[in-house]
């Protein structure tokens, strides 16, 4: 059995907001660390039922970098959701609601 380790460095200010993100997977053949202006993290209690999640951005992730990252991650949900479930039609509904939020963003960043 094969084991791999993930680390996520954060760095704080004064005010405990993320400054900078940094992470590395053992596994990977990357030697340095990656950067990452955001970073969405979600485990699934089995006991309880409900997701846990960690949600972080830096303060310098801008708004438009913030709906691009939303977007590839709805996009992104939507695959798995796919390869877990088989269900076509959900999928789908999942990616127009993800296009018609892009495109929308779009719109009020104007």
């Amino acid at each position: 059995m094969q084991h791999s380790t993930i680390n996520i460095n954060v760095q704080l200010d004064a005010q405990k907001l993320p400054t900078e993100i940094n992470w590395k997977a053992s596994a990977s053949t990357r030697e340095e660390l990656q950067k990452a202006k955001a970073m969405m993290l979600a485990f699934w209690d089995t006991t309880e039922k409900t997701a846990l999640r960690i949600d972080l951005w830096t303060k310098d992730m801008m708004m438009n970098e913030m709906n691009d990252f939303f977007f590839q991650t709805f996009m992104s949900m939507a695959d798995t959701y796919e390869r877990a479930t088989h269900q076509k039609e959900i999928v789908n509904d999942i990616k127009q609601f993800a296009k018609a939020f892009y495109e929308k963003t779009k719109k009020l960043a104007l």
